[in-house]
């Protein structure tokens, strides 16, 4: 039996299984941690893009640039690059070509589609600190979003619990593959994060009549403290032991979880709207000391920008998105702009099935929005809030977020300027390997749900 004989919708499915760089049937190393990543690139051929207008990702732009990738990585960008051996050409004449998008903010996965109650596996509503999860438990790998995502250039994204609790537990970094599991979407060496939540939702949920706390902001922060102080009191004991002196405490999942912040081995994101709450949470930790790498939505971080570009804390952000509860009131559509004026870490996030869909387009109106006051960015520049500052959030900055030698090359083709209404991602790299392809079904990837929901309804397209 030949393979064109297959029907359409399977060779898609093969494709995904055989071709793609997700899991690929590898065991993990056994004498790794727990849960650790089996993702593995494909093996590819080398990959020469030219005549292209090549956006950086660190400030810099070619107007008619080359882009060599090998054996996974950029190997080279120029105005003019001799190709090895075997090399694909593409001649991108009239296109842009960027580093892969990262949203630093998204619950595919765990709010996976079709968006029913058996899905919902983001909040675990049970105390306001919950440390001792981890969202990679409930990331669902068939979520058809991720494809969706894909689609629109995003080829890592970092999966965060939600925003119920003080403390709502560990988030992790994928590589936007397909896979039979979610260890095989894993970015390998990428830190874990942890989620945290200020304002209006954490006391929402345990406070308002429900006799539980925290009930008020002041009871988010003495929640806050109390968890802290518990893990370095844990922490010490640890180190004690370590040294020799006593026993070992007993393992504690949520305390495990703080001692990796306070050790610097684990990255904080804080959602948080509020410039004045903000400010308390930069307080809290310095008390503590630890650093937080991004605050989430940061609707007023225009406020304090000057206070994020002191403490290097990135502010991870929407283009327009505010008025929607009490602490979303104060937006201004600059704010990403002012941030990155300001020499703060500007980024631009979704939280959004559909928003990851076109960040590109979230930037161009945080562009548009600056310009008109004065704020001038260009795309040279405004693609860092897609690609190298939501890398530096994440921690992988070393590894990705830019198209320079000897980082992943992770890169899209556009068909004309990302920040376009117009534009569209025609093709999509994640190490080398063609992920996604505008015109090509086979370079689709396909989920095993929507494959058994179109195999339900006849096969329908």
């Amino acid at each position: 039996m030949t393979v064109s004989r297959f029907p359409r919708a399977l060779l898609i499915g093969l494709t995904v299984l055989v071709v793609a760089c997700g899991d690929n049937g590898k065991e993990a190393d056994k004498d790794s941690a727990a849960f650790s990543s089996t993702y593995q690139p494909a093996v590819s051929r080398p990959v020469l893009i030219t005549n292209a207008h090549i956006l950086i990702g660190n400030g810099e732009e070619l107007m008619k640039g080359s882009v060599l990738m090998q054996d996974g990585l950029i190997a080279a960008v120029g105005e003019k690059i001799r190709a090895p051996r075997d090399t694909i050409e593409i001649d991108a004449k009239g296109k842009w070509v960027t580093p892969g998008i990262i949203d630093n903010h998204s619950h595919l996965g765990v709010y996976p589609s079709p968006g029913v109650n058996a899905h919902s596996d983001g909040n675990e509503m049970s105390s306001p600190v919950t440390a001792e999860v981890w969202v990679e438990h409930s990331v669902w790998p068939q979520d058809p979003g991720f494809a969706a995502a894909l689609a629109g250039g995003i080829t890592t994204m970092q999966i965060l619990p939600g925003s119920a609790n003080l403390i709502g537990g560990r988030s992790v970094t994928l590589k936007n593959v397909p896979s039979r599991t979610m260890q095989g979407m894993k970015f390998p060496g990428a830190p874990y994060g942890l989620k945290m939540a200020c304002g209006e939702n954490p006391k929402r949920v345990y406070g308002e009549g429900k006799g539980r706390a925290p009930g008020t902001r002041m009871g988010n922060v003495a929640g806050y403290r109390n968890a802290w102080i518990s893990a370095q009191t844990y922490q010490k004991k640890l180190s004690a032991f370590a040294e020799g002196n006593g026993e070992a405490p007993d393992r504690d999942l949520s305390l495990e979880t703080l001692a990796g912040v306070l050790n610097g081995e684990i990255l904080v994101h804080n959602h948080c709207y509020r410039a004045d709450e903000m400010a308390v949470m930069i307080d809290l930790s310095k008390e503590f000391g630890y650093k937080i790498s991004s605050f989430h939505h940061a609707v007023e971080a225009y406020k304090i920008a000057d206070l994020l570009a002191e403490s290097d804390t990135c502010a991870s952000m929407w283009a327009d998105w505010g008025g929607f509860k009490m602490e979303a009131f104060d937006d201004v559509r600059e704010n990403i702009p002012m941030v990155a004026k300001a020499g703060a870490c500007a980024i631009v996030h979704s939280d959004s099935a559909v928003g990851i869909q076109r960040l590109n387009q979230e930037a161009a109106k945080a562009m548009a929005a600056g310009q008109r006051v004065g704020i001038d960015f260009d795309e040279a520049e405004a693609i860092s809030w897609l690609t190298r500052n939501p890398a530096k959030s994440l921690g992988i900055v070393e590894k990705t977020g830019s198209l320079e030698n000897g980082k992943m090359a992770d890169l899209v083709i556009w068909n004309t300027n990302p920040f376009s209404v117009y534009a569209q991602a025609e093709r999509v790299y994640i190490d080398g390997v063609l992920t996604y392809d505008r015109y090509n079904p086979a370079h689709q990837p396909v989920s095993d749900y929507v494959l058994g929901h179109r195999a339900e309804n006849g096969g329908a397209e």
